[in-house]
């Protein structure tokens, strides 16, 4: 952009001093020539007088007088055929003079001047000065070198202009895309400066505008979740309660899934009140372990084969435990609500070369079209919510990892990619 402007001043300017300066030094040129003319025939006038009253040899001395103070050869051609001054040949300038013609012509290497003078008989005569070209424009070159020299001024001081107010626009365009940069990155402190030239200005303002709504917003949903999970926590503890009346085992089993949805709801409050805390980590082996044997009584009770296969850890990923949990809960519950009993399923987790891990569930039931909307936030074809896969998604990427699903033929694998945690300063 700067570039463009300097370009744009650069040929502006210069097509605006090329128009004035081309015709102001043509004007230059002729004034100077019609100066030396004019000189040169005053000279020659001031003649006049002499031949009718001085003799030959004052006008002798007087011509060779002019001749040495005007830059022009002056000669004077007397009625009776006498050449004072300057020899020069008679031309048909200086025949039209001595019939009483005073006239001025182009001629080879100069100008030529003639005027007519008479003796005191009355007989015709003629003044001729010649002025060369290199003194009808003496001086001209030294004006043309102060005009360009003005023109090359007036073009440096125009990018001058140029370059600070491109500056001045560059500079306040590359901190709007700073600042959109940084709110893209999640910085809401992010303000553009309001004080940029008029336009980006307003762009400045609305920005600014928009990241303080944009906050606003983020507020209000932190502290609805909030809210929302922390009214959670009644019946949960009304369900504990409760299931102190059942059995051991079914009160143990019971328990295990009211502790998990408990930290499940302390770590959405957590999560929707923290902001700009630096991601958590854990070492997803013993957390996918734990839950998969958590879901493993459900899938005995309901005749289904489980392949599991662990990689040794630890494998640690950019995923806080709770958050990790959330996710492969969502995949094997997904299991159990979108397939027949008795269909086996199989969980594995390995280690990538660059760090993180990758978690893949895979069932043997009836899959999923290849144009489903499994992902879509809210979408869900078989009566559920439809979020689940879209916040493991989330969580996913949220450690640097994804998701995507694959349907081979008969079944369904999730694979989700698990990035590992920043290193530490």
């Amino acid at each position: 952009m700067r570039r463009r402007v300097l370009v744009l001043v650069a040929a502006t300017t210069t097509l605006v001093l090329v128009a004035f300066l081309v015709p102001l030094a043509l004007l230059v040129r002729t004034v100077a020539q019609d100066r030396a003319v004019a000189t040169v025939t005053a000279q020659a006038q001031s003649l006049s007088p002499l031949v009718a009253t001085a003799g030959r040899d004052a006008l002798a001395l007087a011509v060779g007088q002019v001749d040495a103070t005007t830059p022009a050869e002056v000669t004077l051609f007397l009625p009776d055929g006498t050449v004072l001054g300057t020899p020069a040949a008679r031309t048909p300038l200086v025949e039209l003079g001595a019939r009483g013609v005073s006239a001025s012509t182009d001629a080879a290497g100069g100008r030529e001047i003639v005027v007519a003078v008479r003796d005191a008989t009355g007989a015709g005569g003629a003044v001729r000065a010649f002025v060369p070209d290199a003194d009808l424009t003496r001086g001209v070159g030294r004006s043309w070198l102060l005009l360009a020299g003005l023109g090359i001024t007036l073009l440096a001081v125009g990018l001058v202009l140029a370059d600070r107010l491109a500056r001045r626009l560059v500079h306040a365009t590359t901190d709007l895309a700073a600042v959109s940069h940084r709110l893209a990155r999640g910085d809401l402190d992010a303000r553009a400066d309001p004080d940029a030239p008029a336009e980006l200005g307003v762009v400045a303002g609305a920005l600014n505008g928009l990241a303080a709504r944009i906050t606003d917003l983020l507020r209000e949903e932190r502290e609805t979740v909030a809210d929302l999970a922390h009214r959670v926590r009644t019946p949960l503890t009304s369900l504990r309660l409760d299931a102190e009346s059942l059995p051991p085992a079914d009160a143990a089993r019971i328990g295990d899934g009211v502790d998990a949805v408990q930290r499940a709801v302390t770590g959405a409050i957590e999560q929707a009140r923290r902001r700009g805390a630096a991601p958590a980590a854990c070492d997803a082996v013993p957390v996918v372990a734990e839950r998969v044997a958590f879901w493993a009584v459900l899938a005995e009770d309901t005749d289904r084969d489980v392949t599991v296969d662990l990689a040794p850890g630890p494998l640690p990923v950019a995923l806080p435990r709770g958050d990790l949990e959330a996710v492969v809960d969502t995949l094997l519950g997904n299991v159990f609500a979108h397939t027949p009993d008795g269909t086996s399923f199989a969980v594995r987790l390995v280690g990538e070369p660059g760090g993180g891990a990758t978690l893949t569930v895979a069932d043997d039931g009836p899959g999923i079209p290849a144009d489903a909307p499994a992902l879509r936030r809210g979408v869900s074809g078989a009566g559920s919510t439809g979020l689940g896969l879209d916040i493991a998604r989330r969580s996913a990427e949220q450690s640097g990892g994804g998701l995507r699903l694959e349907s081979p033929g008969r079944g369904l694998r999730v694979v989700v990619g698990l990035g590992p945690p920043s290193p530490g300063p």
